[in-house]
């Protein structure tokens, strides 16, 4: 599943190619998405230009401007991707979407298991109901330490889920909370209300190190994501823990173990995270 990097890494990978640009032709092949597509998608868009890209947790926004005024909500689910086209360039089975622009490229929403959406926001992007409840970003100033002390005192569930909780922080998935958890020396299996707070500043620190270089390192390619200019992601040769159980700890050379924590898989090392 793409995570925050990943997202992150389509929308600086494709942000320089569309930003700006008017949108000439809408195609939507497979309307079938999580959400289906919007039917008059075509009608808002064509003639309209694309503002500044943003992103707010695993959520791609693209502001439009110049007709209709609104913003594209697009998520890219277990297997989406978005990248960059070119007139004549023919589509791939499961490309069900494309934004041709006036330059003649294309962005071209690709998804295999159809569990991502593109949507349709005509009000205010904050008031939308899936936005509205997330909480910071953790490379925001808003996050530290002490915000996750804060939010889990009296929490008895282990801290790796508590971090995964979009509610606590946004982004933080089960690849980068198990790589944060070793940086940090934290057993995820340590119930959150239970972690002092000097453990939490540091566990804050982890987090912005390893998810700003899995964003310089392009994401983390697992099956098929790649980012929006096509390349994959090259983080994975850099994980110390995620999907390793069995192997030796890079630190400490001892066995790595598998436990289930949330229902998600979380490979550890017991001699360096307590």
């Amino acid at each position: 599943m793409p995570e925050l990097p990943e997202v992150e890494t389509t929308r600086r990978g494709i942000a320089p190619h569309v930003e700006g640009r008017e949108v000439r032709e809408v195609i939507v092949r497979q309307a079938r998405l999580r959400h289906a597509v919007p039917d008059d998608l075509a009608e808002r868009l064509v003639g309209a230009c694309m503002g500044p890209l943003g992103r707010r947790a695993k959520y791609l926004l693209m502001p439009i401007a110049g007709g209709a005024v609104g913003t594209l909500l697009c998520h890219l689910g277990m297997s989406g991707s978005l990248r960059m086209a070119r007139l004549g360039e023919l589509p791939r089975k499961h490309d069900h979407v494309d934004l041709v622009l006036d330059d003649g490229a294309i962005l071209r929403y690709h998804d295999p298991r159809r569990f991502g959406f593109i949507d349709w926001l005509d009000g205010s992007v904050e008031q939308d109901r899936r936005l509205a409840k997330l909480g910071p970003e953790p490379l925001s100033p808003d996050f530290d330490g002490d915000h996750l002390h804060a939010r889990s005192r009296r929490r008895r569930l282990a801290v790796k889920p508590f971090l995964m909780d979009n509610g606590v922080v946004v982004g933080v998935g089960n690849i980068y909370a198990a790589e944060a958890l070793f940086l940090a020396g934290i057993d995820p299996r340590r119930e959150a209300g239970r972690i002092s707070r000097q453990r939490y500043r540091r566990l804050a620190e982890a987090i912005r190190e390893v998810l700003g270089a899995a964003i310089h390192q392009g994401g983390t390619t697992l099956r098929d994501f790649v980012g929006g200019t096509g390349e994959p992601g090259y983080f994975a040769q850099r994980l110390n823990v995620y999907g390793r159980d069995g192997q030796p700890c890079r630190r400490c050379g001892a066995e790595l173990r598998l436990v289930t924590l949330g229902q998600r898989a979380s490979v550890y090392c017991a001699a360096c995270q307590r």
